[in-house]
C-alpha cells in the first residue's frame, strides 16, 4: 500500500494512523511517496516511524513517475488534492496497471469526468476505483441520508 501525499495534513494523518495501528510488518507492508524525499524523511520520524518504512519521491505532474509508481503497490491511497489540479495522472495510472485507488476527493465535476474515462480500462485491469473514501465526502453523503429520511417521511418512499 502507498500513501501518495503523505507529507501534507491529511497524508500525515493516514500515515500516523497505519504506523500507530499496524507499525511497519508483515501483517500490513507500506511505504510514504510524495514529491520530497527530505520531507517524507521527516514525516517518517516524527511519526515514529522505522527508517525500514519505505519512501517513495514521485511527482503528481509526471505520467511516467506515476506509472512507475503504482505498479509497486495493490493499492494507493491519496491525499494530494485538488484532484482536478493534481489528481489525474495517478488515477489514470492505477486504472491502467490495475492498482486499487482511494482518494477523499470532494470534486464531483471532476469525478464525474473520470468515471466515464477510466470505466473500461479500470475494468480491463481489474482496479477499483474509490473516489470520495473520507471525511470529505461524509458531509454530502450525509445530505442525501437526510433528504431520503426526509422524502420517506413526507412521500412514502425515497427519491430516485
Amino acid at each position: 500500500m502507498i500513501v501518495f501525499g503523505a507529507t501534507g495534513f491529511t497524508g500525515r494523518l493516514v500515515a500516523e494512523y497505519l504506523n500507530t495501528t499496524y507499525g511497519v510488518g508483515e501483517e500490513v507492508v507500506w511505504a510514504m511517496a510524495g514529491r520530497s524525499l527530505d520531507k517524507l524523511a521527516e514525516v517518517r520520524r516524527e511519526i515514529g516511524a522505522p527508517p525500514t518504512l519505505a519512501l517513495l519521491a514521485a511527482d503528481a505532474s509526471d505520467p511516467a513517475a506515476m506509472a512507475a509508481l503504482v505498479r509497486q503497490a495493490r493499492v494507493v491511497i491519496t491525499t494530494v488534492g485538488p484532484y482536478q489540479r493534481h489528481g489525474q495522472a495517478l488515477v489514470e495510472a492505477c486504472a491502467q496497471a490495475g492498482t486499487d485507488y482511494v482518494d477523499l476527493c470532494g470534486e464531483p465535476g471532476w469525478m464525474a469526468q473520470m468515471i466515464p474515462r477510466l470505466s473500461a480500462p479500470a475494468q480491463a485491469s481489474g482496479a477499483r476505483i474509490v473516489f470520495s473514501c473520507g471525511f470529505d465526502s461524509i458531509p454530502f453523503d450525509l445530505g442525501v441520508v437526510f433528504l431520503q429520511d426526509e422524502a420517506r417521511r413526507r412521500f412514502g418512499a425515497p427519491l430516485t
